[in-house]
């Protein structure tokens, strides 16, 4: 998430207008509450649990605001879970005032983590940086403590958490880095490596102007430019990333047997549904998030979200079977 790529939509979106309706069958809208990256997952209690980035976008947040819902459908705030500034790695970007960026909540190891991160407080993005909370109580309300409050745990922005069949978890960032977690979750247990496709995609306009400054000019072997997000379902892992499609701000998919690839070609799964996360339901329906940005998407900076199915060749496609039961 930033104001360069927000910018760089603005300028490849084209006429305005929004997208059809059939392009992502079954979205709706949660709340008409101003929202980005929204995160979405279940608690021990059966409820949902959601995040995302709040207003101010681009100025001081302060932290991170909660939602709670029995249905995915009824929505009550829990106000703010937890606000930055206590950690010393955060006082250089208290000091500049810096908006929190694109938490995430999961439920594992028996409670809740948030994932968080920051633009760079010099205004560069070499001093950007991510962390992680834990709820303290088991409860989504927390308190939360701060995992690695010493440092920045991820050298970039889009913090995520994924864990593996067999019980490991991993901290991933930004545009396709990940690493171990120690068993206790309080900092990396290896160093990162940062995963990538093996089909490059040259073309231009299936890109961030963004992607030059990060991967180089003539590297198109990356799923997404920020916004990562993994999970896996039917014995494939899918590594997900935002990414600009002519003027669409999209998420890529590419899919692998293996956590660490090779990941196959990726393609754009969800238009429009750029920085967005995947989760399961009680009925084991999978679903996707989404925000909305870029100026012909159905709307823009609220929450919602839709059903997805995966086609015959495993590819993550917007579920327009159950779209049509829910009509």
């Amino acid at each position: 998430m930033t104001t360069l790529a927000c910018a760089s939509l603005a300028a490849n979106a084209g006429a305005a207008g929004s997208a059809p309706v059939d392009e992502l069958p079954g979205l709706r809208k949660l709340m008409d509450v101003p929202l980005r990256d929204t995160s979405i997952d279940r608690g021990p209690d059966g409820a949902w649990y959601m995040t995302g980035t709040v207003e101010p976008f681009w100025g001081f947040n302060q932290g991170i605001q909660m939602w709670k819902s029995p249905d995915l459908t009824n929505w009550t705030a829990l106000g703010f879970v937890w606000k930055y500034g206590e950690s010393p790695w955060h006082k250089p970007y208290l000091g500049a005032r810096k908006p929190l960026w694109a938490p995430e909540v999961h439920f594992l190891k028996g409670t809740f983590w948030l994932t968080y991160s920051m633009p760079g407080w010099d205004g560069t993005a070499k001093t950007s940086g991510c962390g992680l909370l834990k709820s303290t109580t088991g409860k989504a309300e927390g308190p939360y403590t701060d995992m690695h409050p010493g440092e920045r745990l991820g050298d970039e922005i889009d913090a995520s958490l994924f864990q593996d069949d067999d019980g490991s978890v991993y901290f991933l960032w930004h545009s396709g880095k990940i690493a171990k977690l120690k068993p206790d979750m309080n900092g990396l247990a290896e160093p990162y490596r940062w995963l990538r496709t093996t089909v490059p995609d040259p073309n231009p306009a299936h890109h961030s102007s963004l992607c030059a400054g990060i991967f180089g000019k003539d590297s198109f072997d990356h799923v997404g430019y920020e916004g990562m997000f993994l999970f896996r379902a039917n014995g494939r892992y899918y590594l997900c990333c935002a990414e600009v499609f002519n003027g669409r701000y999209s998420c890529a998919v590419a899919s692998s047997t293996n956590l660490f690839g090779p990941y196959g070609a990726r393609y754009e799964a969800i238009p429009h549904g750029g920085h967005n996360t995947f989760f399961q339901d009680g009925q084991g329906q999978w679903w996707s998030t989404y925000f909305g940005s870029d100026d012909i998407a159905p709307w823009r900076e609220r929450p919602g979200v839709l059903p997805i199915a995966f086609d015959s060749n495993g590819r993550v496609v917007p579920s327009k079977a159950l779209a049509t039961r829910q009509r």
